[in-house]
Parts: C-alpha cells; structure tokens; sequence
C-alpha cells in the first residue's frame, strides 16, 4: 500500500511552501510569553500555554481542520484525505510541542509544529488532496520544566508514562497537571493512545552546532542517543591545607578529577569522533555537569565531592559498554587512592533508532530540491522517541545559530526554517500520496 501511495506524488516535487508566512507564523507564537531578552516563556499549561494553545488550534479551525484533544491534552489538527477511499488509512502525522524553557526560545518545538501547519496550508494553496489524511499535532509538556517527566504527553500516548502518573505530577507552587489541564481548558475525552499514527515526522532546529559548523541545511536524524545518568561520590579526609604534607592526604578532589577526565575520555573510546559524529556508529558523549565540593573552604582539603555523569551512544550496547568502562574506572580510582568511590545510577534511557525509509525520505527530498543533507544523530530527546515506538518516524533538523537553544538568543536563518518545511512537506506527501 505505501508504495501505491508514493507513486503520485511525483506530480509534486517541485512544490515549495510559503517561507515568509511561515516565518510571521513563528514570529506570531513568539509574542506569548515573549521575554525582554527575545526569547520565550510560555510553560506547560499556564495561562501563556493557553493562548499559545488557542492561537494555533485557531489558526487550524480558519483552515478547516478537525481538532481532537485527549486526555493529556495532546492536540490533533486533521486535514482529511480523498473522502470515501481507504477509509482506514492511518493519518501522516508531524508536530512538536509549543510549551518552552523558562528562559526559551522561538524555535525550540515551536517551528515543528508551524511547519507542519504550513505544508497544509500549502496543500490547500495548490487544491491538493492527499490519499492518506494529515495531522498536525502538538504535545504537551515536552520540555518538563514545569512538570516532570519530560515529554509528557508523548511519553503517555506510547504507554510510556501512566496517565495517573502523569496527572498527579505537581509544579512547585502543588498544582497538578491534571488540574491545570481542566483549568486552561484542555482537558480532552479522547484516551490517549486510540489515536491512529501511520507515519511521523517532527522537524526541529539542531540544538547543537554541527550543522551550522559544516555549512549543511538539512540533517536526516537517524536517531537519538541513549542516556546513563550517575551520582558519584568520592570521600577522602578533609585536613588542614598547610599542615598536612602532599603524601599524607585523603583528597577526594584529586581523585574525583581524576574520575571527570575519565568520563571524557570514555566518551572518546566508544566513538566520539570528528564534530562527535564518530565512526561504526559511535556516537559516545561524555559530560560532568554539576560537582559539589565539601567542605568547600579555601584552606581544607576536600573530604568529599560529588559530582554527576551524563554518558550517551547510539545504541544501548554501547552504553551499556561505557557504562563498563565507567565501572572499571573507579574501581582502578578506589584502588589505586585508597578513596571510597561510590558510583549510583540515577536513570536509564533506551537509544531510538528512526525508521529507515523515514531517513532514507528525508535524504532523497533533500537532494531533489537541491539542499545539501547530512545523517546527523540527535543527543537530546524529542517526541519522535516515543512516537518511534508506534510508528515509521523520522526527524529534519536544521541549522540553528552558533548551536544555541534552550536560550532566549537561540535563533535561525528563514531560509533553512523553509528549506525543512520544504522537505517536511515532499516526505508526508510521499508517505499520504496525492489523490489522483
């Protein structure tokens, strides 16, 4: 059937959307919770993620959309195929989220969505009906900043998250998420998970500096990384800085840098190569992000530091590689300093891997409209992890300026937002075929 679909959508390879409403689209979203700094906060299920909310799902209704919200307050915006045929094909799905970091920017989530928005404004521009229907969808609670876990809804419309689970997350202030979704009125009927995904594809800004680095427009993602989290612990002897001779000391700090430079060299063993793109799909990160000195004075030595570890790869056997390699290495530490090192795991998440012909899509409609393509891993989580559980799934990244996101300066070139969108649109009218 997917290949009977694809057949027609030749007639449309030369179709391009509207890059300059597509831009006063985003410009448009980025005025609620618009910050002094040029960036967004509007986080999930506040009254700011309300009128972003209203705004889009308004924008969708003036098209003629069909808008569903579930239980989770996911939202989904549907342009119907060719009426009376196949009436049980899946709908070709592609979204994001428009909640934002408090300090956010306009892109992150955001430019998924309103892309997506366009190539149906486009379609309908044309006077084209696809075979397959299309959806736009949004998620709620991609970014956890306000709720935990992240990506929220997603995660509950894969069976991921327990929809309880996922209710009775509270904010600071107690308010839970169940609450808010009655309160700003996104509270749907629909059970999370009924709704039918034939494909989905999610374009994004890069998040990262690769891209932008090697002067390429558009990334083909071929999946995101797998993620081991540790606490670590190293104890020592605090003692007096000027008395206590350099053969004598306990310091936990010493062999806790010891342990941080081992963490980046791990990441190096396991495939960090060239713009830690790597090669035989390494794809090895390595970072200590927070570190906690005690008794942390000027002239003591340090009798404990705890610090963290973030290691991600392509594949969970390579995790589970590094996660070895981590182990060894502070054995040897503990051995060789006379230190305690205590190394605890905070939390797992499994690699992803995108469908294959989703990738292949994305490369292909690159080519055709003359953009030049890289396969590119993503390091940080999206939707299109969970939705990769259910579904064909593919992601376009493109560039964003110096790498920067989850900041108010985060920013990107109009011309690469509509070069994606381009793609985004020749790879869901591949996938839904264009009605004879």
């Amino acid at each position: 059937m997917v290949e009977t679909l694809r057949a027609p959508a030749q007639r449309a390879h030369g179709l391009r959307i509207d890059g300059t409403r597509l831009w006063a689209s985003l410009m448009a979203l980025a005025r609620i919770g618009a910050t002094p700094k040029g960036g967004v906060c509007r986080l999930a299920l506040t009254d700011l993620d309300r009128a972003g909310r209203d705004l889009v799902t308004g924008w969708a209704r003036e098209m003629g959309l069909a808008v569903t919200v579930d239980a989770i307050g996911n939202v989904f915006m549907r342009r119907e195929g060719r009426a009376g045929r196949n009436p049980a094909l899946p709908p070709v799905m592609a979204g994001s989220h428009i909640d934002t970091q408090p300090t956010g920017g306009k892109f992150d989530g955001n430019y998924g969505v309103l892309a997506a928005l366009e190539v149906l404004r486009t379609l309908d521009d044309h006077g084209i009906t696809t075979e397959a229907p299309l959806e736009v969808v949004f998620w709620t609670n991609e970014e956890g900043s306000r709720f935990v876990p992240v990506m929220m809804g997603s995660g509950v419309f894969a069976g991921a998250v327990p929809l309880d689970h996922a209710y009775a997350a509270a904010d600071l202030e107690g308010r839970t998420v169940h609450a808010e979704l009655q309160r700003i009125g996104y509270l749907g009927a629909e059970a999370p998970g009924r709704h039918p995904v034939g494909a989905y594809f999610e374009a994004h800004i890069e998040q990262g500096p690769v891209l932008e680095d090697a002067g390429i427009t558009i990334g083909a993602v071929t999946g995101v990384l797998g993620i081991r989290w540790y606490d670590c612990t190293v104890t020592g002897m605090e003692a007096h800085a000027g008395p206590t001779p350099m053969a004598l000391r306990r310091d936990a700090l010493q062999g806790a840098t010891r342990l941080m430079q081992e963490v980046v060299a791990i990441a190096h063993r396991h495939g960090a190569g060239p713009h830690g793109q790597g090669g035989q799909g390494g794809q090895g990160r390595g970072t200590v992000g927070q570190v906690l000195v005690h008794p942390n004075s000027r002239n003591v030595i340090p009798g404990r530091v705890r610090f963290s570890i973030d290691l991600r790869n392509a594949s969970d056997a390579l995790c589970e590689a590094m996660d070895a390699d981590l182990r060894a290495s502070a054995a040897r530490l503990a051995g060789d300093s006379g230190l305690a090192v205590e190394l605890q795991p905070v939390s797992a998440y499994p690699a992803q891997p995108f469908d294959a012909d989703c990738i292949a899509s994305v490369e292909q409609a690159a080519a055709r409209l003359a953009h030049s393509c890289r396969r590119i891993v993503s390091g940080a989580g999206h939707d299109a992890v969970y939705l990769a559980r259910l579904a064909p799934t593919g992601m376009i990244f493109v560039p964003c300026k110096d790498g920067i996101s989850h900041n108010e300066i985060e920013d990107a070139r109009p011309e690469h937002l509509a070069a994606g969108c381009d793609v985004l649109l020749q790879v869901m009218l591949e996938r839904a075929g264009i009605a004879a």
